[in-house]
């Protein structure tokens, strides 16, 4: 749970299950974590000053995003091959909290771990070995070429406007090559690879930046296809890998609190007893978002109206994980004191 009181608690890095031996959990406490049972699976913490990561900057942040990424890797490291990373952040205030967080995503917890058994992500990130060459290229091809003769003989002088689009077209030209590179990499890693997350590129000398899950008896496989692209395209990108790592891309399990105050601000969004199913959450929505939507009502309100129905309508779909109805037709309540019983849920990132 993520809580910004100055008191001491139990930071969660990962969840495994617990068929490993008792000699390696106590090995664990080698790099300072140590781990909580409950049934099959145990939650990997370490006792922390609990933080508010919400509320620091940007420097902070990222030093503790990289010591919680190394412990995770530690612990895979040290023998733990099948493990679901928390989000960054995830703390308990004691032991019971931890248990109760275990308890509550259990079934998640041991659908995610049979998912992610035996599977490892890799990091690639593909990149111009010659950025500058790549440019020279475009600004010789007949297309740019064509262009600025056009504006040389139109007889005007050159101006700034045309400048941009001179500029515009090589850029355009630029990301036509990135992306046709990205689809002979993408195919090539498509005949193995179990999934493939496309992350954000960086600037425009990176070509992508792309996350596999595979089954790590493949890694070999993975260098192999490497080495072949790298004949293949001449040499002309390099290729950086990082790798083996849990599963951080495609499968990253959350702890979300749910307020009373935002629950109730949904429910008379909705327009919602304090008594409710599944079915008419979503008779609620649809018949609000219809209302509302941006083709049949495109002023400034109706458009707030919209956004506020769909941040309602997340949050009762939140609030169900937690309720758990045997049915779309289950009634429910919304009342605090029903509210105050579920106050947390596990939710998975995939």
């Amino acid at each position: 749970m993520d809580i910004g009181l100055h008191l001491q608690g139990f930071y969660i890095y990962g969840i495994v299950p617990n068929h490993y031996e008792a000699e390696q959990f106590r090995k664990l406490s080698d790099i300072g974590v140590f781990n909580i049972p409950f049934q099959k699976i145990s939650a990997i913490v370490s006792k922390n000053e609990i933080i508010d990561y919400r509320q620091l900057g940007t420097e902070a942040l990222a030093k503790l995003l990289v010591d919680h990424q190394t412990t995770i890797e530690r612990i895979m490291n040290m023998g733990f091959s099948t493990i679901i990373p928390l989000r960054l952040g995830t703390f308990a205030q004691n032991k019971t909290d931890v248990i109760k967080i275990l308890e509550k995503g259990f079934d998640l917890i041991i659908d995610t771990l049979q998912k992610v058994s035996n599977l490892v992500e890799y990091d690639i990130v593909t990149t111009w070995a010659d950025f500058g060459k790549i440019i020279t290229q475009v600004a010789s091809s007949s297309t740019v070429l064509g262009l600025k003769e056009k504006l040389e003989n139109s007889g005007n002088a050159i101006t700034q406007t045309d400048q941009m689009s001179m500029g515009l077209l090589v850029k355009s030209l630029v990301d036509e090559k990135n992306t046709q590179a990205a689809g002979l990499i993408t195919a090539a890693f498509n005949t193995f690879c179990t999934s493939i997350k496309q992350h954000q590129i960086l600037n425009d000398q990176m070509v992508t930046n792309t996350a596999l899950l595979l089954n790590h008896l493949q890694a070999g496989l993975l260098e192999k296809t490497l080495d072949q692209l790298d004949e293949s395209l001449n040499g002309e990108l390099n290729f950086k890998m990082v790798g083996p790592l849990p599963c951080y891309s495609f499968y990253t399990i959350e702890v979300k609190e749910l307020y009373f105050d935002d629950i109730e601000a949904a429910r008379k969004e909705l327009g919602l007893a304090d008594t409710t199913s599944e079915k008419q959450i979503k008779q609620a929505y649809l018949d609000n978002a219809k209302q509302f939507h941006p083709d049949t009502n495109s002023s400034d309100d109706g458009s707030q109206k919209f956004n506020r129905i769909n941040k309602a309508y997340q949050v009762m779909l939140d609030y169900m994980q937690c309720v758990k109805p045997a049915s779309r037709e289950e009634q429910f309540s919304l009342t605090i004191d029903k509210v105050t019983d579920n106050p947390s849920f596990l939710k998975l990132k995939e």
